[in-house]
């Protein structure tokens, strides 16, 4: 006998929960936050969980808040005798802090995913992390969806792909944009940068032909857009005919709207995992909506994730 599927919502993530409850066809659940009056936050499930699959859909961009109230849902979830808890967080904050890059710091991204164990996540569904090796973090299982199944129909059939060269704006993301270029069997270029400290590039380089060529910046998250800006730059002053980019999670941060207003990018596609703060003719938003909801779909019927995956 299947069990009851229940897809609730933190505060700051209802745009993107109600979107992926109407895919999967049923009505968000009731998922209420009460605030005390000194800040402290109790959320409250309006509606049995018990026995029930429960899905809660937060992504875990700033403030902090949205982690919390993450953490204190999956342990009310909990303790009303959910049967399977799955945290769905599409965009997973801290996932850069995934290593010691210098002596006495935290590795950041592990300590969210002891959190959400201990919260009592049986299953935590994502998209595109900063790096594949953070699913190695968690002693639970992992639903990594990769935003390919998105942006590839896109470009499929929105750009002529015979004049169209992939680039990645950094070294650490060749693996990304090679999964584009080899899809398409288009070239691959390499935008290498060095940084001075962080959000600051000192020198970047184009390694590889861009002359006359539509290209296509591929990156899985924006931040303060310069490093995307400064590599459109420099390839359009390489000869390109255009440049735009694709960037899976929108945190656009800082001068990041200004830098992408004023940048050669024709365009900058994201995906709906964090809203947007600001409206913008230049950044276009595809939903991750439909995707969720099949990936729910297929946990909740214990059927393949992986045929949600784009083959690599």
């Amino acid at each position: 006998m299947m069990v009851d599927v229940k897809i609730l919502s933190t505060t700051n993530s209802r745009y993107l929960g109600e979107k992926i409850a109407d895919y999967y066809g049923q009505p968000l659940g009731d998922l209420t936050i009460k605030r005390f009056s000194d800040g402290e936050m109790q959320p409250v499930i309006n509606e049995s969980v018990r026995g029930g699959f429960v899905f809660f859909i937060t992504s875990t961009y700033q403030p902090h808040e949205n982690l919390f109230e993450l953490l204190l849902a999956i342990d009310a979830a909990k303790r009303a005798s959910a049967g399977y808890i799955t945290a769905v967080i599409p965009y997973f904050g801290y996932a850069r802090q995934d290593r010691k890059d210098k002596p006495r710091v935290p590795i950041s991204a592990k300590l969210i995913a002891n959190l959400l164990q201990a919260a009592g996540a049986d299953r935590i569904m994502t998209m595109d992390l900063h790096a594949d090796q953070i699913q190695g973090f968690f002693d639970i299982p992992v639903d990594h969806l990769k935003s390919e199944a998105i942006y590839l129909p896109y470009l499929q059939e929105n750009l002529d792909m015979s004049n169209v060269i992939f680039a990645s704006p950094d070294v650490g993301g060749v693996k990304r944009a090679r999964t584009y270029a080899k899809h398409f069997n288009r070239p691959l270029v390499i935008c290498d940068k060095y940084r001075k400290r962080a959000n600051e590039i000192a020198e970047m380089t184009v390694i590889g032909e861009v002359k006359d060529a539509d290209v296509v910046l591929v990156d899985d998250l924006v931040d303060t857009a310069g490093t995307l800006c400064r590599a459109a730059d420099i390839i359009m002053k390489k000869g390109a005919k255009s440049v735009r980019a694709l960037c899976t999670h929108p945190v656009l941060s800082g001068k990041a709207y200004e830098n992408v207003e004023n940048s050669v990018l024709e365009e900058l596609l994201v995906c709906d995992t964090i809203p947007l703060k600001q409206a913008s003719d230049r950044i276009k938003v595809l939903s991750t909506a439909k995707l969720f909801a099949r990936a729910i779909r297929n946990t909740h019927e214990h059927r393949s994730i992986s045929a949600l995956f784009v083959e690599q």
